[in-house]
């Protein structure tokens, strides 16, 4: 922990005497640069402390989290001002070297000075990461979009042809800091008057304590005419944090999985239910979290026993990775799977229908909207609330409206 803590605060050191350069090429006052070597000592300090005071019997708090988000404020803006000038030493570089070498300008400084210019644009496109991570603490992390997802399949059930599926997922409401904001999206969900309302996972971030302030707001989803159901996601399995025994761990998973009852849920724990509408009928499947780099706890040929690969399936699988690695493939046809976990890691850039992009798809193949392979189709959820960073910037909190049509899609 020590020496990683210590390879980390080197880390943090190069970047900020990078971002001291920009800051010295551009002002001269010498108080207002001892001000800033002050505060950003100051800063570099406090966040250095504050991460080795973490507990891993407690896991993520409040205060974490806001040292997550001050680091990421101080630090990615200095980042990118730190690239625009290692870019500008290498062009140093490559003309000093010639300076020297070549034109035999021995009497000249080897590195030509720094250009105030490119100061100038490094601390300006820094600015916009400042200022989006800012909008996103304050207000992205609670700006919940109603995405709404038609899906065709030509074997649909006709009874089931128009059918609507609310989706939230990722809750983690640990995290929470505004009854206001939770209220209002959960009216959002209630608005979108869906037939079934699925939760795919990560009710908390680590304890089941966290959920209690939040039973009674979330006790206001209110039914729906074919059922509220839900599976487990990787933080409901305390996995995150150093428990005193096993005994500690196992109790606080069971109380984790009854907090989906407590809020009207009911938890699909490798198995599978029917959905029945006017004789004809779909099977909801459900699996513990199934994880690549995660727990694998999830059992789908359990899951789906006795069915058959011509029964309509929906699968509620809380990790698009296991869609990725396993579900596409089995031979049983598993129509369509419901996932979030990556929450699009709450930062990129998002163009409706045009373009979306961030970290998340370096990570997964699959990481926020619908995909498909030969008629097969997942839809990973970008997240009901956050992690880590307490905050989102360009990848918004989602409730998915998911309208299963019979046919093909027009093209």
């Amino acid at each position: 922990m020590i020496l990683r803590l210590f390879f980390f605060g080197i880390v943090l050191f190069v970047i900020e005497l990078y971002a001291y350069q920009a800051f010295r090429t551009l002002i001269k006052l010498k108080w207002v640069l001892v001000s800033y070597q002050i505060i950003s000592f100051a800063l570099f300090v406090f966040i250095i402390y504050s991460f080795t005071l973490f507990d891993r019997s407690v896991g993520q708090t409040k205060q974490t989290m806001f040292t997550m988000g001050l680091m990421l404020l101080v630090y990615v803006p200095k980042i990118v001002m730190s690239i625009i000038l290692l870019g500008e030493d290498v062009f140093r570089l490559a003309a000093g070297s010639i300076n020297y070498f070549i034109d035999n300008s021995a009497n000249a400084d080897f590195l030509p000075s720094r250009r105030k210019f490119v100061s100038q644009v490094g601390l300006g496109l820094a600015a916009i990461p400042f200022l989006s991570l800012i909008y996103g603490i304050f207000e992205g992390k609670y700006n919940y979009k109603v995405i709404k997802q038609a899906i065709y399949f030509p074997d649909l059930p006709d009874a089931f042809d128009g059918f609507t599926i609310t989706q939230i997922s990722d809750v983690h409401s640990g995290s929470f800091d505004n009854r206001e904001k939770i209220n209002y999206a959960i009216d959002l969900v209630n608005e979108q008057n869906s037939d079934m309302i699925l939760f795919t996972g990560d009710i908390v971030n680590t304890h089941a304590k966290e959920m209690h302030p939040w039973i009674e707001t979330f006790n206001r989803i209110k039914k729906h005419k074919y059922g509220k159901y839900s599976v487990l996601g990787n933080h409901d399995y305390g996995e995150y944090v150093t428990w005193p025994t096993q005994v500690a761990k196992q109790e606080n998973f069971d109380a984790i999985k009854n907090l989906y009852g407590q809020i009207g849920f009911e938890l699909l724990l490798n198995e599978h239910t029917f959905i029945e509408k006017d004789g004809d009928k779909i099977a909801l499947v459900g699996v513990e979290n199934w994880g690549h780099n995660f727990k694998q706890a999830g059992d789908l040929k359990k899951a789906s026993q006795h069915l058959t690969k011509e029964d309509f399936k929906i699968l509620m699988s809380h990790d698009p990775s296991h869609w990725d690695h396993v579900v596409q493939h089995d031979e049983k046809n598993f129509h369509l799977t419901l996932s979030g976990h990556t929450h699009g890691m709450q930062f990129g850039i998002e163009i409706p229908g045009y373009f979306k992009w961030s970290l998340a798809q370096y990570v997964y193949k699959q990481w926020a909207g619908l995909y498909e392979n030969a008629g097969r189709y997942v839809y990973v959820n970008r997240g009901f609330g956050f992690h880590a960073y307490p905050g989102r910037v360009g990848i918004m909190p989602e409730i998915t409206v998911v309208k299963l049509i019979k046919g093909e899609k027009l093209a």
